[in-house]
């Protein structure tokens, strides 16, 4: 949970937002129910996701999965302890974030 740590951080950069990609990655991958899930409907397999990991498309990728499934973005960010209004700023900061989040 690095990004529980750096929460308090005033910072708003694309770093945060690929700390908590990968966290939410960490996340989907603690549960195989949520990774087969996640898996199922992208259609990667978990090579691809390892490899996708130093990608920020992909990064943001992975928050848009979270964003897409309100129960499971609540889940996350509880345990993350931030708000999920949060995550949805720092979507943003990602390449591909749609206008409308």
């Amino acid at each position: 949970m690095r990004f529980t740590m750096m929460k308090n951080k005033a910072g708003n950069n694309s770093e945060d937002a690929e700390i908590l990609a990968i966290d939410a990655i960490g996340f989907l991958a603690s549960d195989s129910e949520r990774l087969q899930r996640f898996m199922d409907l992208s259609g990667l397999d978990v090579a691809a996701i390892r490899a996708g990991a130093a990608k920020p498309a992909f990064l943001g990728f992975i928050l848009d999965h979270l964003l897409g499934d309100e129960s499971l973005l609540l889940i996350f960010a509880e345990e993350q302890r931030i708000r999920p209004e949060r995550i949805v700023q720092l979507r943003r900061k990602l390449p591909g974030a749609a206008v409308d989040f």
